[in-house]
C-alpha cells in the first residue's frame, strides 16, 4: 500500500505520469504521478515519503502504515471511553511517547489533518516554474 495524496502542495518532487491501479472494482486510471512528499501532522511530526502517489481523483489523502513505519514511528490502536484511536509513537530513552493520536470514523478509517511545510511549497513552485 502506498500513500496517496490529492494535492500537489505536499510534493517536493513530482513526476507526472498516468498509471493504472487495481482496485476492488477492477483496473482504473487513478494515479496521475508520483514523487517525494513531505507532510506535517497536527502535533508537529514530519513525514518524508519518497514514493507517494498523486491523484486528484482521490476523495481523501491516505497515509499508509508502511510510510509511518519507514519514518521510524510505531503504530498501535487503543480504546479510550469506547472510542478507538490510532497511536503514532516512538521510543526515546527506553520510554514510549505517543506523538499523535488519530480518532476513527465509523467506517474504520483513522483521520487527522495534514499540512504542507512552507519552505517546501516555495521549492515546489520553483521546480514547477523551471519545468
Amino acid at each position: 500500500m502506498h500513500t496517496i495524496l490529492k494535492d500537489k502542495k505536499y510534493f517536493s518532487h513530482l513526476t507526472i505520469n498516468d498509471a493504472h491501479i487495481n482496485t476492488i472494482s477492477g483496473s482504473s486510471k487513478l494515479i496521475e504521478g508520483s514523487g517525494r512528499a513531505i507532510l506535517l501532522l497536527p502535533k508537529g511530526k514530519k513525514f518524508v515519503i519518497d514514493d507517494a502517489l498523486f491523484s486528484t481523483k482521490s476523495q481523501r489523502n491516505l497515509l499508509s502504515f508502511k510510510d509511518i513505519r519507514i519514518n521510524g514511528y510505531h503504530i498501535e490502536t487503543m480504546n479510550e471511553k469506547n472510542i478507538e484511536y490510532l497511536y503514532i509513537s516512538n521510543v526515546e530513552c527506553g520510554k514510549k511517547c505517543v506523538l499523535e493520536r488519530l480518532p476513527t470514523f465509523s467506517s474504520g478509517l483513522y483521520y487527522t489533518h495534514i499540512s504542507a511545510i512552507e519552505a517546501h511549497i516555495s521549492l515546489m513552485m520553483l521546480v514547477l516554474t523551471v519545468n
